[in-house]
């Protein structure tokens, strides 16, 4: 896929949807039909470039996790919510001493 002008768009938590938490987040990306998995990635975890045959958001419940793909990056917090095009080239990398705890939400495009 070429990357050209896409940007990854970052949904912030909403107050509104109720307390963040595993249970709320899950059930929100369950409601929008991904698949999701539980992740625990230690401080220093990377993942060089790499891209996805699937629709991904990675979330973030508790850390720091940087996105960065060709001309940008972003530095997820808890509450965050980044959506990968299936084909894009991305990395991700644990930012500071804190473990990332991380839902990691698949979609067959």
């Amino acid at each position: 896929m070429s990357q050209g002008s896409i940007t990854p768009v970052i949904v912030h938590w909403n107050p509104a949807w109720g307390p963040l938490g595993e249970p709320a987040m899950r059930a929100r990306l369950a409601a929008e039909g991904f698949h999701v998995s539980l992740y625990h990635y230690p401080p220093g975890a990377y993942f060089p470039p790499h891209a996805h045959s699937v629709h991904k958001k990675d979330t973030v419940l508790r850390g720091l996790l940087k996105i960065a793909w060709d001309g940008g990056s972003a530095v997820l917090e808890p509450g965050d919510m980044i959506e990968i095009p299936a084909g894009f080239s991305h990395s991700a990398q644990v930012v500071g001493s804190e473990t990332v705890v991380s839902l990691d939400a698949t979609r067959e495009s």
